[in-house]
């Protein structure tokens, strides 16, 4: 019912001035290198074809700059919407309020930039998913021992909102506290090793490392092996490919799994509403699993 809308409402010439009859979303993903964007990249692509879009997706390659760029082209070749997943918080409203004077709806997915939201912000509830991540944490040592925290992109939604709710969690237990944290830049596992080989040298006292993302806890993991310390717990979110595999290796206490094929099917669902001109909710929030040895195997053969 909602393309036979769009259909008889008539559509906007495509890209490549290729016209077959289909609304064309343009799908600008911060960095296609992250299994985390990719999983959400592949479950917009399906459902877009499931539902009759084209999809068309750049790739900004982690760089703000570009994917302002890459917005813009899209704006110029007047797709019919825009999905959304910003590279960074510095240069993230700008794309929102040129799409907004064009006249294209735009939804924003994992970050919603501050100051100029999109039409629609979905997401994993990072904030409950950290609390309870921060809560298996505290059940894991005893409520005992030093936390040393590398984080995403300062700034971005999901870092505030994981450093929020794990917090949160943390301040339940005195005798569990944060002695160290530092932000990463591209949330990557060669920045989790070397920042983590620097914080165990300043603070050899850690029991506890948190990796922002799963390939920051992974790096964060590989250098604790590095520097001799097997009885740190290490603890993501994501639950990446590499992730999940890690928990079910125990070389990662837990992860949170964030549901990117619903995120991603839900993107599009929520993109047809909007071309239908229906009302949408401003906030989309997903629940994230908590996962650890005892569920991490499901999520490998089917993740949701």
């Amino acid at each position: 019912m909602v393309l036979a809308m769009l259909f008889t409402s008539g559509c906007r010439t495509l890209i490549n001035n290729n016209e077959d009859g289909r609304p064309t979303i343009g799908l600008a993903v911060a960095n296609q290198q992250a299994d985390f964007f990719n999983l959400i990249r592949q479950a917009v692509q399906k459902a877009g074809e499931e539902q009759g879009f084209r999809v068309v997706v750049a790739d900004a390659k982690g760089d703000g700059d570009t994917q302002v760029s890459q917005i813009q082209n899209f704006i110029t070749q007047e797709v019919d919407a825009i999905i959304y997943i910003p590279a960074g918080a510095t240069a993230a409203t700008v794309p929102v309020r040129d799409a907004n004077k064009a006249g294209i709806p735009i939804v924003a997915v994992d970050r919603n930039p501050a100051g100029a939201p999109a039409d629609s912000f979905i997401a994993t509830d990072s904030i409950a998913a950290a609390r309870e991540l921060g809560e298996y944490v505290i059940k894991l040592t005893g409520g005992e021992g030093s936390v040393g925290v590398i984080q995403g992109q300062i700034g971005t939604t999901p870092e505030q909102a994981r450093d929020q709710g794990f917090t949160e969690a943390l301040s339940t237990a005195p005798g569990l506290r944060e002695v160290a944290r530092q932000a990463s830049q591209q949330w990557s596992q060669s920045e989790g090793f070397d920042i983590t080989t620097d914080m165990l040298q300043a603070h050899p006292e850690i029991t506890v490392l948190f990796g922002r993302a799963d390939g920051l806890a992974l790096g964060a993991a590989s250098a604790a092996r590095g520097s001799n310390r097997p009885d740190i717990k290490v603890v993501g979110f994501d639950g990446d490919i590499a992730g999940l595999q890690a928990v079910v290796d125990g070389d990662l206490a837990a992860t949170i799994t964030q549901p990117t094929f619903k995120i991603g099917g839900l993107a599009v669902d929520t993109v047809a509403a909007l071309l239908a001109g229906q009302q949408v909710p401003a906030e989309q929030l997903q629940e994230g699993v908590l996962t650890t040895q005892d569920n991490a195997a499901q999520f490998l053969v089917e993740h949701p």
